[in-house]
């Protein structure tokens, strides 16, 4: 192999070439195998989230080998550093949720626990009335506050009314920025070819799903 050449073995699969990458650049090992994805429909953004055991990077098609190693470089310590700021941050939800609760929903959902999961594939986040807990995808630690909070309201809103009916979304609507959020949430599931259904749709059936931590960026 050529010095400075990465340790790649690429493959096509449709529009997309997947490289496959053991380290971040030459002298960066990564804990977690990196795995790249290039795509000729992605023109500026660069995004990352993590994957079971792998981190996945989902890059332009027209970027250099310098520019892949620099922005996975990049992109793999922003991953890194949305699992370490975890720590503690269930308590942290737990009080958002509390007090979301008393300003949009009268005080009624009141959750057994609430923290954040790194087994999420196809979902933003879950509930399950039966025993009151509620679980957001550690994906949402990047998105912006008032997108986490639309997020929390919609999961309370599920112990007071199970099902999406016309009532949860009258719970849900008395979250201000609730349609705001929504299209955040499809723009993001779009961009970042992930396979998750619409807004919150099934989120009362929680799986066993192994995507986490995503994040993205402007490459222009």
């Amino acid at each position: 192999m050529p010095p400075g050449h990465p340790p790649y073995s690429v493959a096509s699969v449709g529009t997309v070439v997947v490289t496959r990458v053991e380290s971040a650049a030459a002298g960066a090992p990564v804990a977690a195998p990196v795995e790249v994805r290039r795509s000729a429909k992605r023109r500026r953004t660069v995004s990352a989230y993590r994957d079971g055991a792998r981190i996945i990077v989902l890059i332009p098609a027209r970027f250099t080998a310098a520019e892949e190693q620099e922005w996975v470089k990049r992109m793999v310590a922003r991953v890194d550093g949305s699992r370490a700021r975890k720590r503690n941050g269930d308590a942290a939800l737990s009080r958002r949720a509390a007090d979301l609760s008393a300003r949009h929903l009268a005080g009624a959902a009141v959750p057994v626990s609430v923290r954040w999961v790194a087994t999420m594939r196809t979902r933003w986040a879950s509930c399950t009335p039966a025993d009151g807990t509620i679980r957001l995808s550690a994906r949402l630690q990047e998105m912006p506050t008032w997108v986490q909070d639309y997020v929390l309201v919609h999961e309370l809103a599920h112990l007071i009314e199970p099902g999406h009916g016309a009532r949860f979304w009258r719970l849900v609507d008395s979250y201000p920025r609730t349609e705001r959020a929504r299209g955040y949430l499809d723009g993001v599931s779009a961009a970042a070819d992930l396979p998750i259904a619409d807004d919150l749709a099934g989120d009362t059936n929680p799986d066993a799903d192994d995507t986490t931590n995503l994040g993205v960026a402007d490459a222009s």
